[in-house]
């Protein structure tokens, strides 16, 4: 039977390096370019559409600092306001029943908010054209162009 002698175990499969071929070298492919993108418009007063979010206090005031140095507006300059399809639409006028605050900030009257479903603290969207019409989207406005846009984007109907 045995000789009393313990065998040493090898392992029943050994790989032969003669057998096992060198890999051969992987070329790295290049990477794909990166598009390029257009070189992102600066604010300026030239015509294009400058945008801030605010969200109006208790009486009603949106502050809008950034937005109104790049307009130029100083505080106690007057302004008109006015409610045109379902945003308010606020433009300076000699005669304006409503002036920028002196921490500037612009005056949302409490009969432009309830027309526009405008409640304190919500957020609305303020879109100016620097040589033209200021207008403050509620959020509600915004949304429905939103739904809309992503709707015919994504083939859905809206």
């Amino acid at each position: 039977m045995s000789s009393g002698r313990p065998r040493s175990r090898q392992p029943d499969e050994q790989l032969v390096e003669a057998l096992v071929p060198t890999p051969l070298p992987v070329a790295v492919p290049e990477p794909a370019p990166l598009p390029t993108l257009p070189t992102p418009a600066a604010p300026s007063g030239d015509g294009r559409l400058l945008f801030d979010v605010a969200r109006p206090d208790a009486a009603g005031r949106v502050t809008a600092r950034a937005l109104l140095r790049a307009l130029g507006w100083t505080p106690g300059l007057t302004l008109h306001v006015d409610v045109v399809t379902g945003a308010i639409l606020i433009t300076p006028a000699a005669e304006g029943a409503h002036a920028v605050g002196t921490r500037e900030e612009l005056p949302l009257p409490a009969a432009a908010r309830h027309l526009c479903g405008i409640a304190p603290g919500q957020p609305v969207l303020l879109a100016a054209l620097p040589r033209q019409n200021r207008i403050v989207h509620p959020s509600n406005t915004t949304a429905a162009v939103l739904a809309d846009l992503h709707a015919r984007i994504l083939g859905e109907p809206s």
